[in-house]
């Protein structure tokens, strides 16, 4: 499996080269590859059209008529994933001048995720849309397979890395309106510190049970900071804690909480995990330092059951 420190740590600048970083040390990783090709139904020919991938140009076909045609296919893919990541501002945290591999916020570590899976997508020919949302549903896009969306989608990533964001999350709200918007079966990630201005978690819930809707999988990565979300690892100098979606602020010594902070974090991980159970939501906490393993596994695993 691929290390963190095996890639190198300067800022990110195409994301499209570090999701094939990410990939190729995933694949070299494991002791047998899982990525095979799959056949297809063909249907028939069309003509070739300028601009299009030359891949399924049929050059028998050329040779008996000198004209270019290309092989159509029933499914021109094998699966459908839909990609959806909350832009709120605590999924901005923390504040880091500059994304590098190393040293990645929640949102940066999403968006990097993402990327590695939409390149396992594209080698399995399956594919992929996105959804971002924070007090808005910021940006749609359906799923499709071509590499001209891929990209557009990398693009979307990239800005997603770069910008700043103070808005708040509605996270329901806008789960219920990513859920209307996806009609057909697929395979659904979502990447969510779960962290929301409103404390209605069985409106939560409600939204991720819709994604369910239509016999949809549902995949819940809940991404945080370990070291500092779970662990609460600061040290006790008098600190001034400002939640970076109302406002609130509060001064304490980290010490003096420490034991009690990790007490109500893990009792909420768990809640979370039997809601997640209850509703069949596949449930994957990811620590934005321990690399994209979890991600990449998570999705083999779901992508062979997936029938």
């Amino acid at each position: 499996m691929i290390n963190l420190s095996q890639i190198q740590s300067s800022e990110i600048k195409n994301l499209d080269i570090l999701a094939k970083q990410v990939v190729e040390g995933f694949i070299t990783g494991m002791h047998k590859s899982p990525f095979h090709g799959f056949s297809v139904e063909f249907s028939e020919h069309k003509l070739y059209n300028t601009g299009e991938s030359t891949r399924h140009i049929d050059w028998k076909l050329f040779a008996k008529t000198e004209k270019l045609y290309t092989k159509k296919y029933e499914e021109e893919t094998n699966l459908r994933c839909h990609i959806i990541i909350d832009n709120s501002a605590s999924m901005h945290y923390p504040i880091v001048k500059k994304q590098t591999v190393e040293n990645l916020n929640k949102v940066g570590f999403s968006a990097v995720a993402a990327a590695s899976l939409m390149e396992i997508l594209k080698r399995q020919r399956d594919a992929v849309g996105l959804s971002i949302y924070a007090d808005s549903y910021e940006y749609y896009a359906p799923e499709k397979g071509s590499e001209r969306h891929r990209k557009m989608l990398l693009h979307q990533l990239e800005q997603l890395m770069v910008s700043d964001s103070n808005a708040t999350t509605e996270t329901y709200q806008y789960l219920h309106e990513i859920a209307e918007k996806i009609h057909r079966r697929s395979l659904i990630f979502v990447f969510t510190d779960m962290f929301q201005t409103t404390k209605d978690n069985e409106s939560l819930f409600e939204a991720l049970r819709h994604l369910k809707f239509n016999k949809h999988e549902v995949v819940l990565f809940h991404t945080c900071d370990g070291k500092t979300e779970i662990n609460f690892n600061f040290d006790n100098a008098p600190k001034k804690f400002v939640d970076v979606e109302t406002g609130e602020e509060i001064n304490i010594y980290a010490e003096n909480v420490r034991e009690k902070y990790m007490e109500i974090v893990e009792d909420y991980f768990k809640e979370l995990k039997n809601k997640c159970l209850q509703y069949q939501i596949d449930y994957v906490p990811v620590d934005i330092h321990s690399g994209f393993n979890d991600v990449l596994t998570k999705y083999l695993i779901s992508r062979k059951k997936f029938k």
